[in-house]
């Protein structure tokens, strides 16, 4: 495995907010009530979405020492009662860039979603695996 230094890694995590915001849509996360697939070629069960909220375009906001900074996600509507497991986030062009586990990789407010209840993404921070 390569482990890239801090500088390296920071650089690799710009090119991939090009990636996300590749396309003429904007990058969506989506976030459902089932298990994480154990591969991103795993397509996501539309049964289990709970919301999904959009990315400002360009989304970045800024670079920090050991991080980056995402613009903070549209605020939607929640279409299903449940327990925010997993997120899969999806670029401008439908591609699929990443799914994250709601309790390993991210910090919510609430992982509880109730139908027809509000849900934004405040803050958003990529930071570099170590």
């Amino acid at each position: 495995m390569i482990r890239p230094s801090l500088n390296a890694s920071l650089s690799l995590l710009q090119a991939l907010i090009l990636f996300i915001d590749k396309g003429s849509a904007n990058a969506t996360f989506t976030f459902y009530d089932d298990a994480k697939p154990v591969n991103t070629a795993i397509a996501a069960n539309e049964s289990a979405k709970l919301v999904t909220v959009t990315l400002p375009k360009p989304c970045f906001k800024q670079i920090n020492t050991d991080s980056i900074d995402l613009m903070p996600s549209s605020e939607e509507t929640v279409i299903k009662t449940g327990t925010a497991v997993w997120t899969r986030l999806l670029n401008g062009e439908g591609q699929v860039v990443a799914d994250f586990d709601c309790v390993v990789d991210m910090v919510l407010n609430t992982r509880d979603l109730v139908l027809g209840g509000s849900f934004k993404l405040d803050s958003i921070t990529l930071k570099p695996s170590t």
